[in-house]
């Protein structure tokens, strides 16, 4: 059986897909599972040994769809669900399944502030266009798979970190999902630990200010690691405090303790640390009340009401003890 899977983006909503690839190939032994993605994210489904072959938008989505005509697919697993993904389906013309999505349901609750949302995680909703394969989830949570090359070593590391430090995540694509600079340097001057910072190039300058107004028993990898080598680096953390960003379910993926902070986003969108069913969950920081939160299912470039009470009311001495308690669990 040939299984096409197709997630084109972004990093977290790809490693959330890795429990269903992993399920598809173990119930389905003789099963060659496909993905498809965007060509920035293939590394992850490359180094991923459950996927025979990563397939990318590259070239755009009619020569993609071209290719795929040629694989003569027997199923097709559509975890992304707009309208590539959906004149993919209508294209190949063969049997194929999707998840419930909830946009309706999270519009009428973020901007009416109207209905609930289903008690069940989107990894749980994934499993839903496997269904029909008669594939289950396994309990053991997601995946993330390094290459040689991505692998650092404690050694590699400052001394000052060598003995152990907390990872911070200070990145992730809206403004309005990031801890703000001075909670970041509040929670670092509590904390005992020593830090390092992880973020992309974007994030180098807002971390080499950080850097400066913590002042000692810090660094900034932001910028200066692959995505692969991030994770890397967060493998070897005691702790990881993060935004709900890509970097918070690659830290899931790796088991570790985590602290997972909410601005204008909520756990209840289904998308907060997916852990095994055998491990402690993670701990969730947010400001509950606020009549405006949550504001969009993703975010902003800033707070719409002005003053970003979902972050700035952040507590910095909970969210380090918080972090402690992780660590000692």
């Amino acid at each position: 059986m040939k299984i096409l899977l197709i997630r084109f983006s972004s990093i977290g909503d790809i490693v959330l897909t890795t429990p269903v690839v992993r399920c598809l190939k173990k119930q389905l032994k003789d099963a060659e599972i496909h993905v498809v993605t965007k060509p920035s994210y293939r590394t992850i489904y490359e180094n991923n040994p459950y996927v025979s072959k990563v397939l990318d938008l590259s070239g755009g989505l009619n020569e993609l769809i071209s290719l795929l005509k040629s694989e003569r697919y027997d199923f097709i697993v559509d975890l992304h669900k707009n309208w590539r993904s959906w004149k993919v389906r209508m294209a190949l013309r063969c049997p194929s399944a999707s998840f419930p999505k909830l946009d309706f349901r999270k519009f009428l609750y973020t901007k009416l502030k109207l209905g609930h949302l289903p008690n069940l995680h989107i990894v749980d909703r994934y499993f839903k266009a496997v269904a029909p394969l008669g594939v289950k989830n396994d309990g053991q949570g997601l995946d993330f798979f390094f290459s040689e090359s991505d692998v650092l070593h404690l050694a590699d590391l400052p001394e000052e970190f060598q003995w152990g430090f907390a990872a911070v995540v200070v990145g992730g694509q809206h403004a309005t999902k990031i801890l703000p600079d001075d909670k970041v340097v509040a929670v670092c001057h509590a904390l005992d630990e020593p830090v390092i910072l992880v973020g992309g190039p974007e994030d180098f300058a807002r971390g080499e200010k950080i850097v400066r107004q913590v002042g000692t028993n810090i660094g900034n990898s932001c910028g200066r690691l692959s995505i692969g080598q991030s994770a890397s680096l967060l493998s070897m953390a005691s702790v990881v405090l993060t935004n709900d960003t890509g970097m918070m379910h690659i830290a899931a993926a790796l088991r570790k303790p985590i602290v997972s902070v909410w601005g204008n986003t909520v756990p209840e969108f289904g998308m907060y640390p997916y852990l095994p069913q055998d491990m402690k969950p993670a701990c969730i920081v947010e400001v509950k009340g606020l009549s405006c939160r949550p504001c969009h299912k993703l975010g902003y470039k800033r707070c719409p009401k002005g003053h970003f009470n979902c972050m700035n009311r952040m507590d910095a001495v909970f969210i380090a003890q918080k972090m402690r308690e992780m660590m000692e669990s």
